[in-house]
Formats: structure tokens, C-alpha cells, sequence
């Protein structure tokens, strides 16, 4: 945009300019230049002109004004969000993905500093970009926040973002421990930052404390055959959710890590577990201990 700007400015002070010129002023190719100039003859509606005398372009109705070329920090925030994960896709068509985080970040001049690597599979929409946004302010503050999460309350320090089994996460220090713990974004049901937020967790700082390495996704996920008393849409809690054409409230839900979609399955509604057995298994085996727990009975 700030090409187009310059641009812009030159044919009104009558300097004819073209694509070469453009190339030269900011360093680009002149085929890049040449978009530049269609964009603003096709997506911009500019009345331009190229005039073989001057060997340079001029509008035509000299009353075109550019459109208001600006964004809100609202808008720039969903775009740093956009940028931030599109940078963490490193499965198929990786190389796209990162252009487009590349092609983003010219309009907000966004810096990541999070370290991921991997593009979310949940759907996108404004609860789960609040809590990423202040996750991602926490993690720059080192401040710790107060997290709702499948019905535990926790006080955690956020350390980073991680993908495991496309599946995203944020990796934490809770308070009460003083251990690692894995906050799977899709099941923080609110957030807000803490009131009285240390800068470290005893001692130490809270960035100085190690995080496991990511784990090696699977190539090939699991799919869970489940009858669902709502539409979910494109995910079901941040698992990648499709309907099934045996019936119209079976849905196949696919995932990757066992034990955070365990939990997810104890701590959503739900009508039916049809498949997999091995996960009704240990669904039920899940279900057996905590009734065991619950009348008191010790378990072997």
C-alpha cells in the first residue's frame, strides 16, 4: 500500500511514472512492479493512462481518489492472529501457508516471537482468538492468568505455543505445582489475566524454565464415530469435525492425541460412541475408575 501511495502521489504532481520506476524506488522486480500498477487499475478502479510521450501513467479523471487505505487494531490484531498461525503450518503445502503469513505481515509489520511451528486445525472465531491474543500478552509480560478449563479453575504462567498431534496447546507453569502442564487452547472456556501476577515462578524466571520438545505428529489421524446433540460446524472443540452419511447427527471426529480427546469426550455433551471399540474401551475404563474413586473403592 505504501507503493500505491507513492505512486498515487506522482501522478499528481504531474511525474509520469511507470514500473521501472517503481521497481527502482523500492527495491523490487519490475514484474512486481507491474502487478502493483494493475492492482490499482483493476482492484482500485484508478483511471490510468499510459502516455508514450512521457513514458509514464496519468489519471485519467483527475478527481479519482484512492480509497481510504487503513486498517483498525481490531482489524491488525486478526491479522497478527492470521500471521502467527499460518507461520506454524509445516505439513502439505507448507511453502503456500508461509507466503501467505509473508504476504500478511507487509500490512501489519507483525513480528513473531512465539516459536511454533504448526497451523491450528479449530475453526476460527472470536473467543479462541481473544484467548491467543492474551495468552500471547501473558507470554511477553511473563504475568500469569486464570484460566476456566474443563471445569478446573487453574492459575498457570503461559511459556509458549505448541502444536502436538494438530492438535494446539500452550505450554504452562501452573502456580500450585510449580510443574509443566500442556492448556489445550479449544477447551479454555474463559481466561482473563491474573489480578496479583508475579514475574516468576519461585525464584527463577518463568521463560528460564525448559519445555519438552514438540512431539512428531502422526501421519494418519484417528477417527471417532459420534452422535452429537448439537451442529458443531467445521470442529467439535477443536477437533476437526465432519458429518457422516449414515445419519444426520453422526459426525466423524478425527484426532490425533488420545489422551486430550479422552478428555474432551468426559467433559462435553454428546449423544453416542459408536467407533472407535478401542476408544469405547477406554472411555469406559476412564467412566469405571471414576466411579471406583467416587464409592470410595481403591483401585488395583
Amino acid at each position: 500500500m505504501h507503493r500505491i501511495q507513492w505512486f498515487d502521489q506522482q501522478i499528481r504532481e504531474s511525474r509520469y511514472p511507470n514500473s521501472s520506476q517503481l521497481a527502482e524506488k523500492f527495491e523490487i522486480s519490475k514484474r512486481q512492479a507491474q502487478r502493483d500498477i494493475e492492482y490499482m487499475n483493476i482492484t482500485l478502479r484508478a483511471p490510468l493512462a499510459y502516455i508514450a510521450k512521457h513514458r509514464g501513467y496519468m489519471y485519467e479523471e483527475q478527481t479519482y481518489i484512492l480509497p481510504h487505505l487503513y486498517m483498525t487494531e481490531d482489524e491488525k490484531r486478526i491479522l497478527r492472529f492470521l500471521i502467527h498461525r499460518y507461520r506454524q503450518y509445516d505439513y502439505d503445502n507448507a511453502d503456500a501457508a508461509n507466503r501467505i503469513a509473508y504476504l500478511l505481515e507487509r500490512f501489519t509489520d507483525a513480528e513473531d516471537d512465539s516459536g511454533d511451528k504448526r497451523l491450528p486445525v479449530f475453526e476460527f472465531n472470536p473467543k479462541l482468538m481473544q484467548s491467543v491474543l492474551l495468552l500471547s500478552d501473558a507470554i511477553k509480560k511473563e504475568c500469569a492468568v486464570d484460566l476456566l478449563y474443563e471445569g478446573e479453575r487453574l492459575r498457570v504462567y503461559p511459556v509458549k505455543f505448541e502444536s502436538r498431534y494438530n492438535i494446539d496447546y500452550v505450554a504452562s507453569y501452573c502456580e500450585h505445582n510449580q510443574k509443566q502442564r500442556m492448556i489445550r487452547l479449544g477447551a479454555i472456556e474463559q481466561i482473563e489475566l491474573a489480578e496479583q501476577s508475579k514475574r516468576s515462578i519461585g525464584a527463577v524466571p518463568v521463560k528460564a524454565y525448559p519445555i519438552d520438545e514438540p512431539w512428531r505428529p502422526v501421519q494418519q489421524p484417528f477417527t471417532a464415530k459420534i452422535k452429537l446433540q448439537q451442529q458443531p460446524g467445521p470442529s467439535w472443540g477443536g477437533f476437526a469435525a465432519k458429518p457422516s452419511a449414515d445419519s444426520s447427527d453422526l459426525y466423524e471426529i478425527e484426532f490425533y492425541d488420545t489422551e486430550a480427546f479422552l478428555r474432551h469426550l468426559m467433559t462435553s455433551s454428546w449423544s453416542a460412541l459408536l467407533a472407535p471399540k478401542w476408544l469405547r474401551e477406554k472411555l469406559q475404563a476412564r467412566c469405571g475408575s471414576v466411579l471406583n474413586r467416587l464409592n470410595g473403592e481403591v483401585e488395583g
